[in-house]
């Protein structure tokens, strides 16, 4: 009798649990749905009242006056180049960072470790000026290079890397070594292929990053054909204020790019998550 109330009572918290998550859910999806349909809406659905869900008339000329608004096409390409850069280089310099200070014995390792780790409470703003002062003095700006080497390093996914590298089983590095693998070898075909999930995950994060870099880029460009997406979209705004459903038609085209990448590593990032969770 006790097993069955207990029973019925976990029940009864799971279907509480369910219900709170899926409110959760539905809410967060909310914004997302309204921005899908609004692009394909007419300005008379749009100021409708009461609003409508479901246009009445669905158009595709909300996704052409973007591109007649603004050098959208131009942005984007930009964002895609600058981000796909900068995450290579940011995935491949915390990879050799996080291995150094996991399996590497160097002098003045703790205190690269201590600096590292200070470097994440510093706030960006106080690094604009002295990165901007570097940049133009190395006249990079208006440059792709003045847009993306300045963002290359980041402790963050130095750091995440860091948990799943240590996890690796010193034998495994030592039986390596024994085979006659050198630092590099053991790196690219032990570590890296064991963490071959961490690391999808940090390069998703640095991926959505910066793609919606924004400051960086408006302080490193003056020129129209350097401009990136987050700096376009604000443009747009400028153009179209009164055009509501022409800003959620570049919204969600803006957006294509991380819900492929999303799709592609969602399985790779729950797990990674749930790992990190464990070891915590």
């Amino acid at each position: 009798m006790k097993l069955f109330k207990r029973e019925k009572k976990l029940k009864s918290t799971n279907w509480f649990v369910f219900t709170v998550l899926a409110i959760g859910s539905i809410a967060m999806l909310f914004p997302f749905v309204w921005m899908l349909l609004s692009s394909f809406k007419t300005a008379a659905d749009i100021y409708s009242y009461p609003p409508k869900w479901i246009p009445s008339v669905w158009t595709t000329e909300n996704f052409t006056k973007v591109f007649e608004m603004i050098p959208f096409g131009l942005y984007y390409i930009n964002t895609i180049y600058t981000t796909i850069v900068q995450t290579a280089l940011q995935i491949g310099i915390s990879i050799i960072a996080a291995y150094s200070l996991v399996h590497l014995d160097y002098p003045g390792k703790s205190l690269f470790y201590v600096f590292m780790r200070s470097s994440m409470f510093v706030p960006m703003v106080v690094t604009m000026i002295p990165m901007y002062l570097t940049v133009a003095s190395l006249k990079l700006l208006d440059t792709y290079a003045g847009i993306i080497l300045p963002q290359i390093t980041t402790a963050f996914t130095t750091f995440l890397l860091i948990s799943y590298f240590a996890s690796i089983p010193k034998d495994l590095i030592d039986a390596a070594k024994l085979d006659g693998c050198g630092v590099l070898r053991v790196m690219t075909k032990v570590v890296i292929p064991n963490c071959s999930g961490a690391i999808s995950t940090a390069g998703m994060f640095s991926f959505l990053g910066n793609w919606k870099s924004y400051t960086w880029p408006l302080i490193a460009t003056t020129k129209t054909e350097l401009r990136t997406l987050p700096i376009g979209m604000k443009y747009l705004m400028q153009e179209s204020s009164s055009e509501y459903q022409v800003m959620m038609a570049a919204s969600l085209m803006s957006i294509v790019p991380v819900l492929i990448l999303f799709i592609f590593f969602s399985k790779q990032l729950v797990k990674s998550v749930t790992l990190t969770g464990m070891k915590a």
